[in-house]
């Protein structure tokens, strides 16, 4: 892990507040640093998406989705790796944000080991 990437954090973009908090415990129980947003719009307003070193984020949320996010991201050539957690997913949107660049897309409920063994090939590349 380079530098930048040990200073940095994970941020997890969920608008269900258990979720962030079920995320943050896994995620820190590893030794890494995290940050919580409750939507797409909180987190893009933050100077978050220039720190993160990974985005965890939920597909449906309030407002602009997990998708729609992933869009903004890539047109500002924000180059996070993002790891997408659905409780509504289906093919096609799994297929959607694998070609946009994603790099794992997990059902809810999902394995905490799928999860943080995406975390670390995040945090890797």
């Amino acid at each position: 892990m380079s530098n930048e990437q040990s200073s940095g954090f994970i941020a997890i973009v969920d608008d269900d507040r258990s979720v962030q908090i079920a995320l943050q415990d896994l995620i820190e129980s590893e030794g890494l640093s995290t940050l919580c947003f409750g939507s797409a719009e909180q987190f893009l307003d933050s100077d978050a998406p220039r720190k993160a070193v990974c985005l965890i984020a939920d597909i449906r949320m309030p407002g602009m989705s997990g998708l729609e996010l992933q869009t903004k991201l890539k047109a500002e050539r924000c180059r996070i790796p993002i790891i997408f957690i659905t409780a509504h997913g289906d093919a096609k949107m799994q297929t959607e944000a694998m070609r946009d660049g994603a790099i794992k897309f997990l059902a809810k409920p999902f394995d905490n080991t799928a999860l943080l063994e995406a975390v670390h090939a995040a945090l890797e590349d």
